[in-house]
């Protein structure tokens, strides 16, 4: 369906849904920066310029970061860290094939699977070593691919080479963020809310789960061509590595069990299900006669097409180069947003991060390694929302606590351990994967990988009010809204539910409106503009108020931080 008859279709239910009245902006905490001490934490009330003088916002960041980053490699030594290497490893490692497979094949082998998992740990390495928030992962998006295989339609209709045509683009572009951290523009995350990165979220959840559901179900379940027994085999061994996961992350409440034995269980549940799930490839795969489809791991260490590392920027006319800073705004805008909308949603309140922030360190990282890459033709590298949610989760710590007038206690969310070693392990591990393992890897059932998938996809969710507000619309007469609304205990859970409920509909509604919206335009022609939809969230909201659609201390229930 059209983006424009969608929105035809939905604006009744939206209209129907909304009510009324005066404008006023309810501002998000800012980033505390000036700050360096131990007590720092991540957010403020104090309200600051969207642009600042030359290098005021980087210094500021590593001002105030530096002095925690001895602590950074301290708090990284811990049995944790071993479970979050062993589950992020496969994470951060199949989408760079999968997504350098597909790229492979939009690009006729200029830019493969090679490139992806080299830049990937690469990287990976540099921005685990020198952000400011070493919790976020940087990695290749679906967003990126998508604009990279329109930039390769443009250099074919343009009759020019497609390599010095997208470094010239990826250094234009590179030179927007860098100018952009040195003015201290991400200050502009002010604007956003949790409208928007809820929304985001959803989209790079869904995008997961999406590839994963392809996969097992059109590409095995559903497809004329394979065998009933090998499509039960993908089949078994993708719900194997899901379910095992799913199931072992849930045990950290069982009370049934020590807290060392469900913790333990909890931390490596991700890692458990992958190695279930290769068992679990092995067994089907014989059972079946046919062995199950593997990871695409190169063969050898070189570029996909075998041309030079570096591209020969001079293959491109001297008047293309300059019209590449065009396609390299939209880049430079789509990193932007990608980047300091993840990197916010790590920096969430509710993940009780103590360090202080830096967003504009950040973006300067990000600026340079996109330089980098662009004159190697590696894929442009940005925060991974998903990615850095469950690297999150896999850090966060939990302990047993007795509230004021219960007896008994109740497992309890207290914080991450905020550290640089995981991340830097685990793109050092790709690294040595792709230089010495390539061969091992290339054992592992692509089964077992699509049920890590959905599992990343997921649990992602956690949390998520969007998604928690979407299930209750839909679920419709099978969820007891009014029970719900006069329980208690969830009122933390449910701020929403002081809000009549035709405007939480049509809140909602909206957001999924949204969602489908970007999903549309990212598959389609006109996915080269999908920045802009980003870019609009925040104006867009502003606009409910303005226009009387939603009152502010709903906003304030629907919309809190």
């Amino acid at each position: 369906m059209a983006p424009r008859r969608f929105a035809v279709l939905l604006l009744p239910a939206l209209c129907a849904g909304f009510r009324s009245p005066s404008f006023a902006r309810k501002l998000p905490r800012l980033p505390k920066a000036e700050t360096a001490t131990a007590e720092a934490t991540p957010a403020t009330t104090e309200k600051v310029k969207l642009v600042e003088g030359f290098g005021v916002g980087i210094r500021r960041d590593v001002k105030a970061r530096l002095p925690f980053y001895k602590s950074d490699i301290k708090d990284g030594v811990s049995v944790k860290s071993v479970s979050a290497l062993l589950y992020l490893f496969f994470a951060c490692l199949a989408p760079a094939v999968a997504f350098g497979s597909v790229q492979g094949a939009t690009t006729k082998g200029a830019i493969g699977a090679v490139e992806y998992v080299a830049s990937t740990a690469i990287c990976g390495v540099v921005y685990a070593l020198a952000s400011a928030q070493p919790l976020t992962i940087i990695g290749s998006t679906g967003p990126v691919l998508a604009f990279t295989s329109v930039l390769y339609g443009l250099s074919t209709k343009l009759g020019v080479p497609f390599l010095p045509l997208y470094a010239w683009t990826g250094l234009w572009s590179s030179l927007y963020l860098f100018l952009g951290a040195l003015f201290s523009t991400s200050n502009g995350v002010t604007l956003l809310t949790r409208f928007t990165d809820e929304i985001f979220s959803n989209l790079i959840s869904t995008i997961f789960v999406y590839e994963a559901a392809r996969d097992v179900v059109f590409g095995a379940l559903l497809n004329p061509s394979m065998a009933a027994s090998e499509a039960f085999a993908v089949a078994a061994t993708a719900c194997t590595t899901f379910g095992s996961a799913t199931w072992l992350a849930a045990r950290r409440g069982a009370e049934s069990l020590k807290r060392g034995v469900r913790n333990f269980l909890a931390d490596f549940a991700p890692a458990i299900g992958i190695c279930l799930g290769i068992l679990a490839g092995g067994w089907c795969g014989a059972r079946a006669g046919v062995p199950l489809q593997k990871l695409a791991m190169p063969a050898t260490f070189s570029t996909t097409s075998g041309r030079p590392w570096l591209v020969p920027l001079g293959a491109l006319p001297v008047k293309y180069r300059w019209l590449a800073s065009l396609p390299a705004l939209m880049v430079a805008v789509l990193l932007f947003f990608d980047q300091n909308i993840t990197v916010r949603i790590v920096n969430a309140e509710s993940n009780k991060l103590k360090k202080p922030v830096g967003y504009h360190q950040d973006l300067l990282v990000v600026s340079l390694l996109a330089a980098g890459c662009s004159v190697v033709g590696f894929p442009w590298l940005v925060a991974a929302t998903v990615r850095s949610i469950n690297h999150v989760r896999a850090n966060s710590v939990y302990e047993d606590v007795i509230q004021e007038g219960d007896c008994e206690s109740s497992l309890e969310f207290v914080g991450c351990k905020e550290q640089r070693v995981t991340g830097l392990a685990i793109h050092a591990a790709i690294g040595g994967a792709l230089l010495f393992g390539r061969k091992t890897l290339a054992r592992t059932p692509k089964a077992a990988l699509m049920g890590l998938f959905l599992y990343l996809g997921t649990s992602a969710l956690k949390g998520n009010q969007m998604f928690a507000r979407s299930t209750e619309l839909l679920g419709g007469p099978l969820v007891d809204l009014d029970a719900l609304d006069a329980s208690q205990s969830k009122a933390k859970d449910r701020p929403w539910a002081a809000v009549p409920r035709n405007v939480t509909r049509g809140f909602t509604l909206l957001q999924i409106g949204l969602l489908a919206s970007m999903m549309l335009l990212k598959n389609s022609p006109l996915g080269v503009g999908f920045p802009i939809i980003i870019a609009a969230l925040g104006p867009l909201r502003s606009l409910m108020l303005k226009t009387k659609l939603v009152k502010p201390e709903e906003m304030a229930l629907l919309d809190q931080d």
